[in-house]
């Protein structure tokens, strides 16, 4: 399978996005899981609108844990499938309050067993707010653009995770899926791919890529 040299796209992604981070707001650990919750299948614009209002009214994960879950539905109405992110969201927190002093644990086997919480979760949370390198984050973007570039050949988020965690050196990891994320984000678009403005043009296999 064609694909570009890791070494070469490391260094293209750190030239264009040398501060690459996960674009949603935060202020704790305990915050940034909640944020990270509520992104599912919702723009990290919409979910930032929305916790600059939360987060001053539930501090921490007692609070959060303690919310009324109606208030808390409504409070994250706008992020979508806000019952199903509310139960989530105060499930996780009391787990948090009662097996972990209210603290985030810094370990992706612990964090994958709070509501609401799979690997790419945990990876955000991990590489964002501790900087340990748990995995490589996997969102949609990151999807697209492992199959275009022909960094892996499956369309499953745990496989193209497994992929990206062989070609990507560990030391690496919390780098590379913010970065991409935002390659795909601004540049290599679902719809419409910028290619003639892609600092990967050269390299990119384009595969699926209308020509």
């Amino acid at each position: 399978m064609q694909r570009p040299d890791i070494d070469v796209l490391l260094d293209r992604l750190r030239q264009s996005y040398p501060d690459a981070r996960y674009e949603l707001d935060w202020d704790t650990p305990v915050h940034m899981l909640v944020a990270t919750i509520l992104a599912a299948q919702c723009t990290d614009e919409r979910v930032n609108a929305v916790t600059k209002t939360l987060f001053p009214r539930y501090p921490d994960a007692q609070a959060f844990a303690d919310a009324d879950l109606a208030e808390l539905e409504e409070a994250v109405r706008p992020t979508g499938t806000f019952r199903q992110k509310a139960k989530a969201i105060k499930s996780a927190c009391r787990m948090l309050v009662d097996e972990y002093g209210g603290e985030v644990p810094q370990s992706i086997e612990a964090l994958v067993r709070l509501p609401g919480v799979a690997r790419k979760t945990a990876n955000v949370v991990l590489a964002t707010c501790f900087n340990i390198p748990s995995g490589v984050i996997v969102d949609t973007h990151v999807i697209r653009l492992a199959g275009r570039m022909g960094l892996s050949e499956h369309s499953g988020p745990q496989d193209i995770e497994r992929d990206l965690m062989r070609l990507v050196p560990q030391d690496d990891w919390t780098f590379f899926g913010p970065a991409m994320i935002l390659l795909g984000r601004y540049v290599c678009t679902a719809k419409k791919p910028d290619c003639p403005n892609c600092v990967m043009q050269d390299i990119c296999p384009k595969i699926g890529v209308a020509r």
